[in-house]
């Protein structure tokens, strides 16, 4: 029977994107392997149309119909029943894992982590469980010290500024930390402790890049109990492929006439949508800047024109400098273009990657999730960007924003975070050595794997 890998996506579009290319990934080290992507469909939901990925033909997907439980049912605020609908399609996982082991020698399954619960049937059927991590190694290593920062928060610590010092994550200061709800702490200690006890955990990530971090949960000095710490893949840099992407709005024709490295990209992710005041604010600064701009602009609402959400005039007056367009771009592409040398970004781990991938310096502005922190990496350990100070309520002024451009694109400490990131690009061309170790862990011997793993610390 043929060997078979199954990765159980979280749900949308994004996280199934990332375990297509993890799934590209392990075949390109092992061919012979059938890999199966379960997609969790609400009823409520359309299914997401899977041709559109480009993947090898050994990947095939399945849809996991999932009744949402009604919100009389549930406790949760909407924004985290993602992390509790996939619990309700458990039964029917348990109905599809079987069916595939009867048909095929099922090695293993791997899990979006945000399906922590999906490992109660993993467990009952005794197939081997691996989470894939999609944020960066020193995010995971503050998730496992979570439990710590509850059990030892006090009025005190919430109201002045206190430094935590953190296995594995730069000191940060009670004042940079997300303000998570009691819900969120609680969800994400308990998918701590689940990792805890798996039999891997993907990270798309590489050493070079978060050394210090991957040292410490390789050690496992991060957990908030000693114990012998799961095996630790880190196969990244696992991003998205310039060229597959239409340049509909005309910005890599507009790159073309620039000069190199000179334009800044402003992208903050599909979810980063701003307020007409803070629309206007960030046109100021890059006036004030008086850099070369590609803007990705994403405001609260669709249905207005860029001359309705910008200062009057500001289209025709910075049209020698930059470019804006609406909602969307092809922003891997014009990573890679060489007029771009800098980027304003939301802190997505994949936006950072591919920055990094292409050697391009940042400018922080974390706007949701684990983003805060991925800032303070970004800039406190990673050293390749600059952090933006907003108000309490998240509202950056415009100068705040243009000095932090300007700094970016045209002074020493700028250059200096050019010449690093450039060095990590270096670095990120001879990563991914890991993913053949995961690969002899379905496909030979685990004790060689595993001790090829244990050389590596």
């Amino acid at each position: 029977m043929k060997d078979t890998i199954v990765l159980y996506s979280s749900i949308g579009r994004g996280h199934v994107f990332s375990m297509v290319e993890l799934g590209n990934l392990i075949l390109t080290h092992n061919p012979s392997f059938s890999i199966k992507i379960l997609i969790p469909t609400p009823t409520n939901t359309a299914k997401i149309d899977t041709t559109t990925f480009v993947c090898n033909s050994s990947i095939t997907f399945h849809h996991l119909t999932i009744t949402p439980p009604s919100s009389s049912a549930t406790t949760l605020p909407p924004h985290l029943l993602i992390f509790d609908i996939t619990r309700h399609g458990n039964h029917n996982l348990h109905h599809v894992l079987q069916s595939i082991s009867k048909a095929s020698n099922l090695k293993a399954v791997v899990l979006d982590f945000m399906n922590y619960s999906a490992t109660e049937v993993t467990d009952t059927l005794d197939i081997p469980t691996l989470f894939y991590y999609t944020s960066g190694a020193s995010t995971l290593c503050f998730l496992h010290h979570m439990q710590t920062i509850k059990q030892n928060r006090t009025k005190s610590t919430n109201d002045n500024q206190t430094y935590l010092e953190i296995p594995g994550f730069p000191t940060i200061s009670t004042q940079e930390l997300p303000q998570e709800s009691t819900h969120i702490e609680d969800i994400f200690i308990k998918i701590s402790a689940t990792l805890s006890d798996c039999d891997g955990i993907i990270i798309n990530t590489f050493n070079a890049l978060e050394e210090r971090a991957i040292k410490t949960l390789k050690e496992g000095s991060c957990f908030p109990e000693e114990r012998n710490p799961p095996p630790v893949f880190c196969i990244g840099p696992v991003v998205s492929v310039p060229g597959g992407e239409k340049d509909e709005n005309g910005c890599l024709s507009w790159l073309d006439s620039q000069p190199s490295q000179s334009v800044v990209l402003l992208s903050f992710g599909s979810l980063g949508r701003f307020s007409k005041n803070q629309l206007k604010e960030i046109a100021i600064g890059l006036e004030k800047s008086e850099q070369r701009f590609l803007w990705v602009v994403r405001s609260e609402s669709d249905e207005d024109s860029l001359e309705e959400l910008l200062p009057e005039g500001f289209l025709e007056r910075t049209k020698e400098k930059g470019m804006v367009v609406k909602n969307w771009a092809p922003q891997a592409a014009i990573l890679s273009h060489d007029s771009v040398g800098g980027f304003v970004t939301h802190c997505g781990w994949n936006s950072m990657l591919e920055a990094v991938c292409e050697g391009v310096p940042m400018v922080a502005w974390p706007l949701y999730a684990e983003q805060k922190l991925n800032r303070v990496v970004l800039v406190k350990e990673m050293k390749v960007g600059l952090a933006l100070k907003e108000c309490e309520d998240g509202f950056v002024n415009a100068t705040e924003l243009g000095e932090h451009v300007k700094e970016l694109m045209n002074s020493e400490k700028g250059k200096e975070i050019r010449e690093r990131i450039l060095n990590m690009k270096v670095s990120a061309v001879e990563a991914r050595a890991e993913v053949h170790v995961l690969v002899i862990t379905w496909h030979g011997s685990r004790q060689e794997a595993y001790a090829i793993l244990r050389e590596s610390r």
